[in-house]
């Protein structure tokens, strides 16, 4: 029988729990001085609020990103981001001990350049790969099917209840993203199910881990495939045989389906390593990486628009600079010093 963990609500609302989660929150804020006016007494009324559970979570802010794809990003009011903190604080712990090694977004020590060289390592061990994606992903996380994975580890019903606000609070926020995808059994008011995680929320990101985690157990331990890599709903699974990864493909419709979740089939075909994987920004090969051609133009794009912004004086030197590092930092990954003496020469033009 799976462990269950008790009285983990006193944790959460701590006092010195908040104070560190309100760090956490403000950490990188453009508007810092906003985030800090009246902080006892806002930190005072939110750990009351929580501590007799009549915290309410706020509205969310909306706008739509199209790099690296079009997505909707919805952000909490900035004292809900700190309940997010102070819930992720204490509840990551209990499922990283659940979580297998190969799951790499949104978790400390992994990210996309660990989830890259783990793809690396794979692809020269293995001779073939099937590729898989989830349609829709956060729209389509179902509302009660969350619920009942987090109650099967989560034995505190106030720490539950505070899970279910959240959650409850992204009812309809992405209902415009997400086309309908009908299962076995459902009835004509399965299309009435709660479903949606707003993108932008820390909670969104962990319990997109805790979401996935059984599809992660069932790979490793039911198929036992030893050559697989998540990175959140872009998975990779390598063998030897084609034949396998077919069986695979098929077995892994069927474990998301008891998720109500749908892979692109079209794309989850089996091929082989040598013709390269694209994953997380680069074509990945046995013994090199390239960027992907669309990520060098966006970043063509942003490089003259931060040039301009520069010269009108909206940005500094220095945040320029450190925008520009952040971007080198994650290319050289790959093969990529013609690109990066091609746009620095452009820029500098």
């Amino acid at each position: 029988m799976a462990k269950t963990y008790r009285r983990l609500y006193p944790q959460i609302v701590d006092f010195d729990n908040l104070y560190e989660s309100w760090r956490k929150a403000r950490r990188g804020k453009r508007y810092k001085p906003a985030a800090e006016t009246k902080l006892d007494e806002e930190l005072t009324a939110l750990h009351r609020e929580l501590v007799t559970e009549t915290w309410q979570p706020g509205g969310y802010r909306s706008f739509t990103v199209h790099e690296p794809k079009r997505r909707k990003i919805s952000a909490a009011p900035f004292r809900d981001r700190v309940v997010h903190h102070a819930l992720v604080r204490v509840i990551e712990p209990i499922y990283e001990r659940k979580f297998i090694y190969d799951s790499y977004a949104n978790r400390k020590g992994k990210g996309t350049h660990a989830a890259l060289d783990r793809c690396t390592h794979f692809m020269r061990r293995y001779r073939y790969v099937l590729q898989c994606d989830v349609q829709q992903f956060f729209p389509a996380i179902d509302h009660a099917v969350l619920k009942d994975t987090l109650a099967r580890t989560l034995a505190c019903p106030p720490t539950l209840r505070l899970c279910e606000k959240i959650i409850d609070s992204g009812i309809g926020v992405l209902a415009d993203e997400y086309v309908m995808r009908w299962f076995p059994g459902d009835s004509l008011f399965a299309v009435e199910r709660p479903r949606g995680l707003p993108i932008g929320n820390l909670t969104s990101q962990f319990w997109a881990n805790v979401y996935l985690n059984s599809l992660d157990q069932y790979v490793k331990h039911t198929l036992r495939c030893e050559g697989y890599v998540r990175y959140v709903d872009d998975f990779l699974l390598f063998a030897d045989d084609k034949h396998r990864l077919h069986d695979w493909r098929d077995a892994i419709i069927d474990l998301l389906g008891s998720l109500r979740l749908t892979l692109h089939e079209n794309r989850a075909q089996p091929r082989p390593v040598t013709q390269g994987i694209p994953f997380l920004g680069f074509t990945v090969y046995p013994e090199h990486r390239r960027l992907k051609r669309s990520k060098g133009i966006a970043y063509r794009r942003h490089l003259k628009a931060l040039y301009r912004r520069y010269q009108t004086g909206e940005i500094t030197r220095e945040q320029g600079r450190a925008s520009v590092m952040a971007w080198l930092g994650h290319v050289q990954h790959g093969d990529t010093w013609g690109l990066r003496r091609a746009l620095f020469g452009e820029s500098s033009a």
